[in-house]
């Protein structure tokens, strides 16, 4: 491609070859904008770019201020009309993208060419307001070397070199600069909060799991691969069907959703609820790295400590053990615990507390209360697990775990159970709690998310939305408290010990389908590359999107106390030597073998006590030779030295003898 646009730019004058240069930069600081600016604006920018190009290319006069100043006014009432304000990240990057395209069209001048480029350098910046993957970091180089190539040839005179040397200094401009701008980023003091967000854009944070729960919202979250958080557990990990990340809790029930009531306890009242809980068995110390999203919940393994150890926010539990950061947070967000799948969760609560786990709107599906009845009596003859495994194993017998359920009506609970039969988590833990309730059991729904998938090249567990889960918890006396009762493990069990694709009926194994498949067999080829991208952007995340204060404060402790050993300075000390000294032999290779045998020539001549002087040359030094007190056979030597460097550095005709370098190597052997 660098060929080809050098060979374009062969034919073409000095001037039009750099416009074009200065355009091909500008659209690549444009084009990742496309996909968030308004459509009108992305047409505008195209139409304005071409009109550029074709002027350029036919050598026509650029447009009159009259003409551009009415139009870039109506496209500032159209960014006006668009967002119904100019301030804020929206309109600002639109009305810096127009701005700089129609910049090109009034280029009359050597400034207005650098306006240009720093223009393209600040809204280059912005394209990180929207993506800070590794593709759009290599995308941005990519684009700041041919600014700088454009940069460059701008303030070039005389002859221009080809394109690719161009771009080749700039790639090694932007090199000399990589080490300062690495320096900077880890030891320039950072401040809390997102890099690259501004205030009042929270709006744009991504979707994820809500705190309300009706037909078809897992189904929903259940058909995307987003990444929900990583997990990365500090020992052994829990088996994958104990891998149960709590999330809000839904308590009310009015005939069609299920919504939750917590809020966060008074920092008292926390100290009470963490009395009311205990752990026995082993405990699973983790870390999470919640993805962004506009969310208050964080999703902890069931059941955790109180009080997570968290990057930058305070944390506090509700009645229901949610557990919520102090305000709705649209950052990435670090946080650490320890689990315990074996606990006991408040089993000293009072009948009237829990009242409110008993409710259930009144005047919907009159078979399900009717079957209820018989689960209670059930219930009354054999105890509470009786009832709890008579439903399950209705579930068992006849039931569908399916995306596609169909639209239920005004009694959708009735229409589930005894009609349609096909459902996803939400209706068979909804429709548990539902059963257990009418039989006076309290129980509440639990939304969060189930499994995990361990990548093996890193260790941590990605949990994405795909993995979305809703289970059940009932409340079972004094002696045992809040139990989990996960009704879609009785219709569906390989959804709990492997995953949702386990679990779902499999289409045949050709195109899209049988690519994904191999995609998820952990020992095939395609498998083991989505395991290391996976792997090299959450280190992306880990260390570059998320190394906030805490995290430099940790990392240069460490580099302080690392240093602190001389045996690692001495170390260092001694790669860089062999670094410096690799380096020094392969410059020695590449240098030229008549100057290095004559910058060695003076060596000798300086033992001998004739320094060269910095203007001095081969015919001046070897008359200063031959009056000085050296043996005859020494001074034949080096004249001749100096007579053969003289010809071939100088191109005398009479030096182009067989091998004269084999020559010069051998006079200066006879020199020493």
């Amino acid at each position: 491609m660098i060929a080809g646009l050098s060979n374009m730019a062969g034919r073409l004058t000095r001037d039009k070859a750099d416009t074009l240069l200065l355009l091909l930069a500008a659209v690549m600081v444009l084009a990742p904008h496309f996909g968030h600016l308004p459509l009108w604006t992305s047409a505008t920018v195209c139409l304005t770019l071409a009109w550029r190009a074709a002027i350029t290319l036919r050598g026509s006069r650029l447009p009159p201020m009259w003409l551009l100043l009415p139009v870039s006014l109506l496209a500032m009432g159209g960014v006006y009309l668009t967002f119904r304000t100019l301030l804020g990240r929206e309109p600002g990057v639109t009305m810096l993208t127009l701005l700089l395209t129609f910049k090109l069209l009034e280029m009359h001048a050597r400034r207005d060419l650098f306006v240009v480029i720093f223009l393209s350098f600040f809204l280059l910046l912005t394209n990180f307001f929207y993506s800070q993957s590794i593709l759009t970091a290599l995308v941005m180089i990519a684009t700041i070397i041919v600014l700088l190539s454009a940069q460059i040839t701008f303030q070039l005179s005389g002859a221009v070199p080809p394109l690719a040397a161009r771009l080749k200094l700039a790639g090694r401009i932007f090199l000399i600069a990589a080490p300062l701008g690495v320096l900077l980023f880890v030891g320039f003091p950072r401040i809390q909060g997102p890099l690259w967000g501004l205030p009042g854009d929270a709006a744009g944070g991504k979707s994820g799991m809500s705190d309300s729960m009706s037909p078809g919202s897992m189904t929903n979250l259940a058909l995307s691969e987003e990444v929900a958080f990583r997990a990365q557990f500090f020992g052994a990990a829990p088996p994958p069907e104990q891998l149960y990340w709590r999330g809000p809790v839904l308590s009310n029930y009015d005939g069609r959703a299920w919504t939750r009531i917590g809020r966060p306890l008074h920092p008292v009242a926390q100290v009470r609820l963490a009395r009311q809980l205990s752990w026995k068995g082993p405990a699973y110390p983790y870390e999470v790295t919640l993805e962004p999203g506009r969310r208050q919940f964080l999703f902890m393994l069931e059941l955790s400590e109180p009080g997570p150890n968290i990057d930058g926010a305070g944390a506090a539990y509700t009645a229901e053990l949610e557990q919520l950061v102090e305000a709705s947070s649209d950052k990435r967000l670090r946080y650490s615990s320890v689990a315990h799948p074996a606990y006991l969760a408040q089993p000293a609560l009072e009948p009237p507390a829990l009242e409110t786990w008993l409710q259930l709107p009144q005047g919907y599906n009159p078979r399900t209360l009717r079957y209820a009845a018989q689960i209670q009596a059930l219930r009354a003859e054999r105890g509470d697990d009786a009832a709890i495994a008579a439903v399950l194993d209705m579930f068992r017998k006849g039931f569908e775990y399916t995306l596609e359920p169909g639209r239920l009506g005004r009694d959708e609970i009735d229409e589930f159970l005894f009609d349609s039969r096909k459902g996803f988590c939400e209706h068979f833990s909804g429709s548990f709690v539902y059963l257990m309730r009418a039989a006076g059991l309290p129980a509440r729904v639990v939304n969060g998310y189930q499994g995990g998938e361990q990548n093996p090249v890193d260790g941590y567990y990605t949990v994405r939305q795909s993995d979305a889960h809703a289970w059940s918890e009932v409340w079972l006396g004094p002696q045992r408290g809040w139990t989990r009762i996960d009704p879609t493990a009785a219709v569906a069990p390989e959804r709990i010990r492997s995953s949702l694709a386990q679990a779902l009926p499999r289409a045949a194994p050709f195109g899209l389908q049988g690519l994904a498949d191999l995609a998820r067999d952990k020992s095939s080829w395609l498998a083991q590359m989505r395991f290391g991208l996976s792997a090299m952007n959450n280190a992306w995340n880990q260390w570059i999107l998320d190394y906030n204060p805490m995290r430099q404060q940790d990392f240069l402790r460490e580099l302080a106390a690392a240093f602190a050993d001389w045996r690692l300075l001495a170390g260092l000390a001694l790669c860089a030597a062999l670094v410096l000294l690799m380096k020094y032999r392969r410059t020695e290779r590449t240098r030229d073998p008549v100057d290095a045998a004559y910058r060695a020539f003076c060596r000798q001549l300086a033992r001998h006590g004739l320094d060269k002087a910095p203007d001095e040359g081969p015919l001046g030094l070897a008359h200063r030779v031959r009056q000085s007190n050296l043996p005859r056979e020494k001074i034949a030597a080096m004249t001749a030295f100096l007579e053969l460097y003289g010809a071939l550095k100088y191109g005398v005709p009479a030096a182009q003898k067989d091998n004269p370098v084999a020559r010069l190597h051998s006079l200066l052997k006879q020199s020493r």
